[in-house]
């Protein structure tokens, strides 16, 4: 992805929340309140403001989700010196600290650009150079056990309608040709493990300039030149798309109110027609909102049973991968705080992010992106990464945000979770719970909404009727709603329904309980049952007193003894991620017998 793709995404892909309500509203979208769920089998209950979990470490267990591997896009700062290195990658000592700590046994995307490899082709020994440079990356994924999703995109200089590597191709046969033949060696050749996903954000003209048509014409010639590799070589290489801003966004202006204009409706329909590839279903989701997966339509249906639904009637396998190939904690600007010297609130989103995204039916997820961009040719300045970097430095010089220590916790996580049991759910903290054989690991985080009024509001937008929406509507561009949350106008003296009134109250509420636990730390009572053997304690933690380059080891350890319930007490501080590992301790040896005078005793075989 280069990167005034990405800067210009910030402004229109991603409104602020407040625009973004304003939006609903007046499109009349249907969100209705978010269903209540427990994750891990655990209870979870609350008296005051402190909360109690149970755990029974003996009870039922399942895989860890996929949606819960630390998954990245590999892209960063957008310029490098040298002209072989691949120029929306991250550095490579960066590649080599995540390598080194975390591994690459999950899932990685890399921005493919086709416009950037063809630059080289009249130098063919700078073009080796940076083919081979892509593909180390590629061998060190499939060697780590995991899966590189390539973003192919960039029409080369020459097969362009215009000459700008956003531009549709202009022959089609030649661009089929040129990925086939990269997508042989890739996949075939090396036996890298690729899905293949085809542009990014192809709604937005920053990243493509063509229509509706062009893209999906383009991605049939990519299709067909992946049926004729798979007929040739007998390697099946998956195919995706059509990764849009947003679910619901197609080339023109759309929202949830007509989510059958989308994209992705599109592109599932034209699959159908075309008797074409379709692997996977992607799509992207920047926001503050940890919920945001779990909007409920207009057929009121959440987003991803929509879709299901979308495939299962086009005859489609509806069990497809659903991944969200782009997201991040962002509130509509380019640079946030709370992604630089405020990086314990974008990590301490991360894990509730991950948490609704799996109830929500979301399979898979890859947070963008490794490293952050700025002094590029581009003029691109964006902290979205998981590291920060001196550009003005000779040699490398860059520093991990605190971001990157959830990173390492998720990839501490077990093999396994512990099943769902359904129980009241805390609106700002949570738990997920794996075990690794007999390794336990707790995951407890505690992430404050900002934008919980309006998300709130948005959720809620279909409960209510076409008077109640212009009502609310009125209220916000007025600037009323505000002087409500801030008990300025009573709500009671409103000439609206009961209904209307009750959301009211509700988001005063929320608002009230957001503000107070921005500054109250939460006590926490964790019950482990069933507990068979001793275990060494380790705790990890994240908070607001560092936010780059700390430190990752644990911050409390101790011993604690075999027992049918043990009980710990977490003080979990606002935008704190803590992980608790517990490992049974070896059995001590035995002190050696001895015989009368001293000797050793000797025992025979």
């Amino acid at each position: 992805m280069t990167k005034s793709k990405i800067q210009n995404k910030s402004k229109i892909q991603n409104p602020n929340i407040k625009t973004r309500v304003l939006l609903l509203v007046i499109c009349h979208l249907a969100f209705i309140c978010y269903l209540s769920f427990g994750i891990c089998h655990l209870s979870l209950a609350q008296q005051g403001d402190d909360l109690e979990f149970t755990l029974d470490v003996a009870s039922e267990t399942k895989p860890l989700p996929q949606i819960f591997r630390p998954n990245v896009d590999l892209s960063g700062r957008g310029f490098h010196r040298d002209p072989t290195w691949p120029q929306g990658l991250a550095a490579k000592d960066v590649l080599d600290a995540w390598q080194q700590d975390i591994g690459f046994s999950g899932v990685y995307r890399i921005q493919y650009n086709l416009w950037e490899i063809n630059q080289l082709s009249k130098n063919e020994e700078e073009q080796a150079k940076l083919l081979a440079n892509y593909e180390n990356i590629m061998q060190r994924i499939t060697e780590g056990g995991g899966l590189v999703i390539l973003d192919l995109f960039g029409t080369p200089a020459g097969l362009g309608r215009a000459l700008d590597k956003r531009s549709s191709p202009w022959d089609l046969k030649a661009f089929k040709e040129l990925v086939k033949n990269q997508i042989r060696k890739l996949s075939y050749e090396k036996r890298y493990n690729i899905w293949y996903e085809l542009w990014s954000a192809p709604d937005l003209d920053d990243f493509f300039l063509g229509r509706k048509q062009d893209y999906l014409n383009i991605y049939r010639a990519v299709s067909e030149a992946i049926e004729e590799l798979e007929s040739e070589t007998k390697v099946h290489m998956p195919l995706g798309g059509p990764a849009p801003s947003w679910w619901f966004q197609n080339f023109d202006l759309n929202t949830t109110a007509t989510s059958e204009r989308s994209l992705i409706y599109e592109l599932i329909k034209f699959c159908y027609r075309n008797h074409l590839h379709l692997d996977f279903v992607t799509w992207h989701a920047y926001s503050s909102d940890p919920k945001s997966e779990r909007e409920v339509t207009t057929y009121n249906k959440p987003t991803a049973v929509l879709i299901r639904d979308w495939l299962t009637y086009f005859h489609f396998d509806r069990n497809i991968p659903l991944i969200v190939t782009e997201w991040n904690y962002d509130s509509g600007a380019n640079l946030l705080a709370e992604r630089s010297e405020k990086s314990y609130i974008a990590a301490s989103f991360i894990p509730a992010r991950l948490k609704n995204m799996h109830l929500a039916g979301i399979d898979n997820q890859i947070y963008f992106s490794l490293e952050d961009f700025q002094n590029n040719k581009e003029a691109v300045t964006r902290n979205l990464g998981v590291f920060c970097f001196d550009s003005e430095a000779s040699e490398y010089k860059g520093d991990p945000k605190v971001i990157y220590n959830v990173f390492r916790m998720l990839g501490l996580l077990g093999k396994d979770m512990f099943s769902l049991q359904k129980k009241s759910e805390d609106e700002f903290v949570g738990m997920i719970a794996t075990k690794n054989k007999k390794d336990i690991m707790l995951l407890v985080y505690n992430y404050i909404d900002p934008g919980i009024v309006t998300n709130y509001l948005s959720r809620s937008i279909a409960g209510i009727n076409e008077r109640e929406r212009r009502f609310i509507l009125n209220l916000i561009k007025s600037g009323k709603l505000e002087k409500i949350i801030r008990g300025q106008i009573d709500i009671n003296t409103l000439k609206a329904t009961a209904k209307a009134k009750a959301l009211l109250k509700k988001v005063k509420e929320l608002d009230a309980q957001a503000e107070k636990f921005k500054g109250t730390i939460r006590n926490i009572k964790i019950l482990v049952k069933n507990l068979k053997e001793d275990y060494l304690y380790q705790r990890y933690a994240t908070d607001s007193s560092c936010s780059i380059n700390c430190k990752f080891s644990a911050v409390e350890e101790k011993n604690i003894s075999a027992s049918l319930v043990y009980e710990d007490s977490l003080k979990l501080a606002p935008y704190s991620v803590h992980l608790i590992i517990l490992k049974p301790k070896p059995a001590e040896p035995k002190p050696a017998e001895t015989e009368p005078g001293g000797q050793l005793a000797v025992t025979e075989k």
